[in-house]
């Protein structure tokens, strides 16, 4: 609603709408309430009739041109044109007022209603221009709800200054009425002036490409309007909706002309302002009808209303002529407005979201044309019911009758509807739907839909959102259930098996023949890890000779609802008191002919919205945090395998509340330094920089003191928060820190944790169980945006110099939740975090993640020291391992690591550098356990990709893949992955390597203080932000990320480019075990460039060089120099420093 009314030119076209109905209104007011004071019985209820014929006339007789003109011109124009019309016709009907010419008066009512005619297929044709189709049903109810009320307050207004004006009159004639009353004329006139400003107010937005002249000749012969009424029959919705106006305003009509001599007659009222009154109740249940079926079809148009609507017209319409209390008769009234308004948002809607927009004029002329010929034809036939002496009460129980035909057969074409509306109102005390890219569903021709399945729901949140009936296609073994069976075919749904797959794709083929829409889930099956499975070929085939398209989609948010596949903890994660928010996204339109694998790289696409929309309303992370403690404090929440000391999740909470506490006394500066291991402390410490509304930046105790330095100039650092025995340990490793505390003061855990008094502690954990988050962050913290810097990083630095990489709350929680959802944790799930908390992976995955979804965590501040890392693993029962590849090699190598130590693993993940194969076969052999890897980088918080279990369906014993060995995995649900061509950015075909692109919510804000730099790294493709990885690969059939090296990781030798990784790749498995390698490059003369191998390990160069021959690497790849090292240079987080070996190569050379 607020987007809707910030659009540049809605204001001012409400307001033209307002006062162009409120002149209409005052006119007709005044006529009508002349021939009320003047006349009686039939002459009373047969003028009436004709004022409101006069009205209608227009629109019959000049159908043609205005649809003409309302297509030939751009919208705001025409509504300019009117609106100076107005103000000549203004202007004369007051001169005829002053003049007491009542007939010319009366007369003046079919000319201000011919501008009107002009004026309303504009109108409505500019609101589908200026809303957009997904604020369609938003626009219309805004436009009803404001014609209701200039209705309204023109009635009321009119004939509260007539009836005032008329006092102390002695009045025979209509001549004398007009006269006493000559001055309200001014005030139309004023109202149309300040229309007229505001039409030049209207912004064009649209320019109309039919440029054919009018035949005059055709109009006069019907031959236009028979060829134009032929175009709208053709449309089943438009012609349908188009009636179902029609009666609604001809029952009105007649209820109008009607209900004044009813209420004169029966309940003797002769005041016009209470007859007015009474009617007026039905335009403020028209308003509050609209706004309502405008609030329930927020971002798409909700069917299910209409024949919730007609029905209770009928209801209400029955009661009217029972009743003869004015109070009663106000409410039954104001029911009667209230159904109308459910009946015509959504019919208007659909008449504008199916008409073309060539012939959007034509149609909506045409719906003017129709309907004024039913509301006339209903005066006319009321008009013959009067001459007969029919009573008014007669004609009202006349009126239920013809609704109640028309509800039923509303409900008899639109069955679905109805019970979809029903589904509907069920699904919203749980879900709350949110449909995106509605403006992408054609309004006519045939449409594919092809999603992701999720849940049993999906079928029913895609049917909800579409404003088309949709045909779905079902696995037969649920459709043959008996209960279901009648039900779905309401739905037409098409039932397959393996058996009749080939009858149920030609069935479909032969649906979008029809022009029909048919949703497939190309999956085949619901998904049961929450990732996107493989996309069946099936559909290929039943497209043939069908003119359509292919129409994406994405659903988010039914993923660990009670209807998907999920596990129970993960369902427990997500149970929320509140609805669920549930996203349906369509993506842009795709040829028919568009292949599986095109089709589910959309739908990767489309997620990176859904998701970006669902991580907008997550709470930042402390707030999370403390909510998911206020859950269940007394659970095990931090573990430090070394001293087997164990705190709870209240008990944790409460200590980070401490810290952060100090923090906001000690720090003014926005970002603080911390200088800790993978441990509780340093956990927490993190966590209680949050609550205290800091950025963390956690220093890389393993970089040079040079690099730390950079960092803390660069992060502006003015303050490390550290501990004195960490402090120790890295002293006693030859790292000292002197220079750097010289730069920024340190501040001891064990010294903060001295200043704590009994008092304090016992208060602070008395608090987090008395208090609210709000509250808690309010005293001890300070509340955070989503969007706010939660940490800056700094790259490894393999290649370079370290960037700052700046990661929002909402990047981290969005990575959190996403790797959440793959992981599928379970209710006995625990999770190691040995990763450094400076690298991305220890802080996001192994770090923050288990606080916030609640899973124990066991800590240990070496990740080399595997066997004290196995024993806690055993020790607690650890059912989730991430590491590097570096490092899951000691632990094959470690040979007082018994297999069953990690037999408690259900789940090993490598990320952060490429898994060596060997690694993989040797740690596959050794504990019988596969490792899973994934990919990412710090610029995406880290993980884009990675590879999970597959899993199994004992329904059908169907696989859901979800890892191939040599890929990377598949994208993170709300990620995607494009391989596109470096010098032109062009989208690559399948198996085409290229650079590697990763959009998704966890793409960083950029890097610290360097916009240049982040333009470079961000690329905006399709209203979306990627991510330039700098690595080279590919994506195969499936979906799965394949890297073939880092594009700085090849070297051109004689004019070809050689990839180093490949080199090592080749390399590595001729060589003994205990031999490490790294292949880098160096210029060279007379090549470009050379390839120069590093080695550490016991063996000889001889036998080094015998190795690389019967590696079987051409020429070109054979390493020129060999360099033997100590040990290869690896940074903190077990990668190869590429940098330091260029630099050990120099010293050696020279």
């Amino acid at each position: 609603m607020n987007s809707l009314l910030k659009t540049t030119g809605f204001l001012s076209f409400i307001t033209m709408v307002f006062l162009n109905a409120f002149v209409d209104l005052g006119h007709k007011i005044i006529i009508q309430n002349t021939v009320f004071k003047v006349y009686d019985g039939s002459t009373q209820v047969i003028l009436t009739a004709i004022v409101n014929g006069l009205i209608l006339l227009p629109f019959i007789l000049l159908f043609t041109p205005s649809g003409w003109l309302s297509d030939r011109f751009k919208k705001p124009t025409i509504m300019r044109w009117t609106a100076a019309g107005a103000v000549v016709l203004t202007l004369l009907i007051t001169i005829s007022y002053y003049l007491g010419w009542f007939q010319f008066a009366f007369a003046m009512t079919f000319m201000l209603a011919m501008q009107s005619t002009f004026y309303s297929p504009a109108k409505y044709g500019y609101i589908r221009e200026i809303a957009g189709k997904n604020n369609l049903a938003m626009a219309n109810s805004f436009v009803q709800s404001t014609t209701i009320v200039a209705i309204l307050l023109g009635m009321f207004v009119f004939s509260v200054l007539f009836e005032s004006m008329l006092t102390n009159h002695a009045i025979t004639t209509e001549t004398d009425i007009i006269k006493i009353i000559a001055p309200l004329g001014w005030i139309l006139v004023l109202v149309s002036l300040i229309e007229l400003y505001f039409a030049f107010q209207l912004p064009d937005i649209e320019h109309p490409t039919n440029k054919k002249a009018f035949n005059w000749q055709r109009y006069r012969t019907g031959r236009s309007l028979h060829n134009n009424l032929r175009l709208i029959r053709a449309d089943s919705v438009i012609w349908l909706s188009i009636i179902g106006l029609s009666v609604f305003w001809g029952v009105s009509q007649v209820v109008l002309a009607t209900f004044p001599a009813f209420a004169k007659e029966i309940l003797a009222i002769d005041n016009t302002i209470i007859i007015q009154g009474l009617l007026a109740c039905s335009g403020l249940g028209i308003i509050a009808g609209s706004l309502f079926a405008g609030k329930i079809s927020q971002n798409y148009i909700e069917t299910g209303l209409i024949p919730i609507g007609a029905s209770g017209m009928v209801v209400t319409l029955f009661l009217l002529p029972q009743l003869s209390s004015t109070p009663l008769l106000a409410v039954d009234i104001l029911a009667f407005g209230f159904f109308g308004g459910l009946f015509i948002i959504p019919l208007n809607s659909l008449i504008q979201f199916h008409a073309r927009a060539q012939q959007l004029g034509i149609v909506l002329a045409g719906n003017n044309w129709i309907q004024n010929v039913v509301m006339l034809t209903f005066l006319a036939i009321t008009v013959v019911f009067s001459l007969a002496g029919t009573h008014s009460a007669v004609l009202l129980h006349l009126l239920t009758i013809v609704t109640l035909a028309g509800a039923l057969y509303t409900v008899r074409k639109l069955p679905q509807s109805l019970i979809r509306y029903v589904f509907a109102t069920v699904f919203s005390s749980q879900y709350r739907i949110n449909v995106q890219g509605f403006d992408h569903i054609p309004s006519q021709g045939a449409v594919l839909m092809l999603g992701n399945h999720i849940s049993w729901l999906d079928w029913a949140m895609v049917q909800i959102a579409s404003p088309r009936p949709v045909r779905f296609v079902m696995a037969n073994s649920y459709y043959q259930r008996w209960y279901l069976t009648w039900f779905l075919d309401l739905f037409g749904v098409i039932p397959i098996s393996n058996a009749s797959s080939k009858g149920a794709l030609e069935a479909v083929n032969t649906y979008l023949k029809q022009g029909e829409v048919v949703c497939l889930f190309p999956e085949g099956s619901i998904s049961r890890n929450g990732q996107l499975g493989e996309f069946k070929k099936g559909f290929e085939h039943c497209v043939k000779e069908v003119d359509g398209i292919i129409l994406p989609f994405y659903l988010r948010g039914l993923w660990g609802s009670r209807f998907s596949r999920s596990s129970s903890h993960l369902k427990s994660l997500t149970h929320t008191r509140s609805r669920r928010d549930v996203i349906v996204a369509f993506g842009k339109p795709l040829a028919i002919e568009s292949e599986a694998s095109t089709v589910k790289s959309a739908v990767f696409d489309l997620s990176i919205d859904t998701w970006q929309s669902y991580t907008n309303a997550l709470p930042p992370l402390a707030q999370a945090w403390i909510n998911r403690v206020k859950q269940s404090g007394s659970a095990d929440c931090l573990t430090d395998i070394q001293g087997n000391t164990t705190l709870s999740r209240r008990k944790a909470l409460t200590v980070a509340l401490l810290f952060a506490r100090r923090i906001k006394e000690q720090s003014p500066e926005q970002n603080i330094g911390l200088l800790l291991p993978a441990s509780s402390a340093g956990l927490l410490a993190n966590m209680g920089a949050f609550i205290s509304g800091k950025t963390v930046v956690n220093l890389n105790f393993t970089a040079n003191i040079a690099s730390m330095l950079s960092v803390i100039n660069k992060a502006e650092i003015k303050i490390i928060y550290t501990s004195r025995r960490f402090i120790k340990k890295l002293t006693q490793k030859g790292i000292e820190l002197d220079s750097l505390f010289e730069q920024a003061s340190p501040v001891y855990l064990e010294d903060i944790q001295d200043s704590l008094g009994k008092p304090e502690q016992i208060l602070t954990l008395l608090a987090t169980s008395l208090l609210s988050t709000r509250l808690l962050l309010a005293v001890y913290g300070k509340q955070t945006d989503i969007h706010q810097p939660a940490a800056i990083l700094f790259s490894s630095g393999t290649e370079g110099e370290p960037k700052g990489i700046v990661l929002s709350h909402q990047n981290i929680m969005g990575n959190i939740k996403q790797v959440s959802d793959v992981l599928d944790t379970l209710d006995d799930d625990v999770m190691v975090a040995s990763l450094p908390l400076f690298h991305a992976f220890g802080l996001t995955v192994t770090g923050l993640l288990p606080l916030i979804e609640g899973i124990p965590v066991i800590c240990h501040p070496d990740p080399t020291d595997v066997l004290k890392i196995a024993k806690g693993i055993s020790q607690y029962q650890a059912t989730i391992f991430c590491g590097t590849s570096t490092f899951l090699r000691l632990f094959t190598k470690n040979r007082r690591i018994h297999p069953l130590m990690l037999d408690s693993l259900r789940i090993i993940v490598a990320g952060a550098e490429r898994l060596n194969p060997e690694i993989r076969d040797s740690f596959s052999l050794k504990f019988g356990k596969s490792i899973y890897e994934g990919y990412g980088t710090t610029e995406t918080t880290p993980v884009a990709t990675v590879n999970i279990p597959d899993r199994i369906s004992t329904d059908d014993w169907s696989i859901q893949t979800g890892s191939k060995q040599g890929t990377v995995g598949l994208p993170l649900p709300g990620s995607s992955v494009r391989i596109v061509d470096p010098e032109t950015m062009n989208n690559l075909a399948v198996d085409e390597d290229g650079l590697i692109l990763i959009g998704g919510t966890q793409v960083m804000q950029g890097y610290l203080n360097d916009p240049d730099k982040t333009t470079e790294a961000i690329a905006e493709i399709d209203n979306l932000r990627w991510y330039k990885t700098g690595d080279k690969g590919h994506i195969d059939e499936d979906g799965f990320l394949v890297i073939v090296d880092r594009y700085s990781r090849f070297a051109k030798i004689g004019g070809e480019m050689i990839s180093l990784g490949a080199v090592e790749a080749s390399i590595s498995p001729t060589l003994p075990e205990d031999i490490e390698i790294l292949v880098t490059s160096l210029p060279d003369e007379k090549k470009g460039e050379k390839v120069v191998l590093l080695y550490a390990g016991n063996i000889d160069g001889e036998e080094l060089k015998a190795c690389i021959t019967n590696s079987g690497l051409n020429a070109l790849m054979m390493p020129n120099l060999l360099v033997e090292v100590d040990a290869i240079p690896k940074l903190g987080s077990g990668k190869s420093d590429f940098k330091k070996a260029k630099e050990i190569i120099s010293e050696h050379i020279n």
